[in-house]
């Protein structure tokens, strides 16, 4: 099983791809966490792409294209994976269709998460990451079980730098030029399925594994 998640920032596209991830057995992907650990740890890739983030931007295709690539071809997908935040435009989409189809395999659902632009940006205030693991949460709809803490390494939960609003209209900008038109780019292959991203983790969640199971892409091992 091969998906992947659209959706503006801020939809919990991250959140809700992990737990698809884990459910399934798949390996979940995101350039943004990758490139996140990479600043944490100081290196070069980190430094290069800190400023980047910081503004809102997008890290150069090229980059994140080769770290992508070395994602999908490891051992680590071979049960099948979940995209998130990867591709962020057609570009980047055409780049995915050549490696999966070297390998002999294609995407088999798109699945697009709507949330009302003003619920993205008041979500931001309350957004959280931790800072040992980069796990996110948001303190209203996904809290940890103790405030201010990471459930799962115990780290401290952090605000992002680029989640404050001025930030978030530029993503949001950012993703209506680029991202948005992948949409139509998948639609046409009639593998998008759009999902009301609004509401508590859980509820968003099952909404989109009856999605996977109208598809037919239920019927996989739990992790």
């Amino acid at each position: 099983m091969k998906l992947l998640f659209l959706g503006p920032p801020g939809a919990g596209k991250g959140t809700q791809a992990k737990l698809v991830a884990d459910k399934f057995g798949l390996l979940h992907i995101a350039p943004g966490d990758i490139f996140r650990q990479e600043v944490r740890e100081g290196t070069e890739l980190g430094r290069l792409v800190e400023g980047i983030m910081a503004e809102g931007k997008l890290v150069p295709d090229d980059i994140t294209t080769q770290i992508i690539e070395k994602r999908i071809k490891s051992p680590e997908a071979a049960e099948g994976l979940v995209l998130d935040g990867f591709p962020r435009n057609v570009a980047q989409a055409e780049a995915l269709a050549k490696i999966l189809g070297e390998m002999g395999t294609k995407l088999d659902l798109v699945i697009n998460l709507e949330v009302p632009e003003e619920e993205l940006i008041q979500r931001a205030s309350t957004r959280r990451v931790c800072s040992g693991c980069g796990k996110p949460y948001n303190i209203k709809l996904d809290p940890p079980k103790t405030e201010g803490q990471c459930d799962v390494c115990g780290g401290t939960l952090i605000t992002r730098p680029d989640d404050n609003e001025e930030t978030v209209r530029q993503r949001l900008k950012v993703y209506h030029e680029l991202t948005e038109p992948l949409f139509e780019y998948y639609n046409r292959d009639g593998i998008v399925v759009s999902i009301n991203g609004c509401g508590d983790v859980d509820s968003v969640f099952q909404r989109i594994a009856e999605a996977l199971e109208q598809k037919g892409l239920s019927g996989k091992r739990d992790s």
